[in-house]
């Protein structure tokens, strides 16, 4: 985890949502090849878009509350949360481009 990146947790969520009304979380897992390749991609994102939005990494195996809630079938999968309510996601590994038209599209 970079320092842009704040670990989302089943009980951090709720504190880390009311803190930033603009969020996005990288839903991921240690053993999925394409989620470890999608981690330099966001941490990137993460340390260029800082003062847009909030970014978080959740570990899926350890809060499958958080998978359940937001619906989560795939991995890696972006979540980009506004006001508390998911406005749009992405899911596979996809560059970093895609990553900022969506963020700069949703929040």
């Amino acid at each position: 985890m970079s320092k842009h990146t704040l670990e989302v947790t089943k009980d951090s969520y709720e504190g880390i949502a009311r803190e930033h009304p603009k969020l996005v979380i990288d839903c991921w897992a240690n053993w999925c090849g394409p989620c470890r390749q999608m981690a330099p991609i966001f941490d990137k994102v993460a340390e260029e878009n800082s003062a847009k939005a909030a970014f978080g990494k959740m570990d899926c195996d350890s809060n499958p509350e958080l998978v359940k809630r937001f619906k989560v079938l795939a991995i890696p999968t972006l979540l980009f949360i506004k006001d508390g309510e998911v406005v749009e996601s992405i899911v596979g590994l996809v560059p970093k481009e895609e990553i900022e038209a969506v963020l700069k599209k949703a929040l």
